[in-house]
């Protein structure tokens, strides 16, 4: 029953050297100025991304508030529009009244009268015409063929020469 005394889950305890190891130590590199000088482009690349974010930045702003005073110059052109147009739909309200106004027949009759020296006429001055019912109006169809006879006589010679050969 060896086994008893064993026990689990245990480690065995370190045992310390009997001789102690010789460490050499070697002349340093120059590694401190080669680490100066990554530190030294790491902090100008830090530095020069830095100013490259604020600087897209500062260009994003400045476009957003172009895009904002390009927005409010174009509204105030257009109230300006519409108030240009509300001035002119007034004016030419004003105008069709006072066309209507002048429109009418008793003005029409007062000015002739006024200012022109105009009369309503007399029975003496009406001439009645009597006309013969029969029509005098010619066709246009007819004024067309008197025109096409006119413009093609190149044809009439080429039609002439034609009868005569057959």
């Amino acid at each position: 029953m060896a086994y008893n005394r064993y026990q689990y889950e245990t480690s065995p305890r370190k045992l310390k050297p009997e001789y102690e190891p010789i460490k050499r130590t070697y002349p340093k590199k120059s590694t401190a100025r080669s680490t100066k000088k990554k530190q030294r482009t790491k902090t100008k690349i830090n530095q020069a991304k830095i100013i490259s974010y604020v600087a897209i930045v500062f260009v994003a702003l400045f476009v957003i508030s172009y895009r904002y005073a390009m927005i409010d110059k174009t509204y105030s052109n257009l109230k300006e529009k519409k108030t240009e147009l509300g001035v002119i739909e007034k004016e030419t309200a004003q105008l069709e009244a006072n066309i209507e106004s002048n429109l009418k027949l008793t003005t029409i009759q007062q000015e002739a009268q006024e200012k022109l020296g105009m009369q309503k006429r007399s029975p003496e001055q009406t001439v009645l015409v009597t006309l013969p019912k029969t029509d005098y109006v010619e066709t246009s169809s007819e004024q067309i063929k008197k025109n096409e006879k006119k413009s093609n006589w190149f044809m009439e010679i080429v039609n002439k020469i034609v009868d005569t050969l057959k």
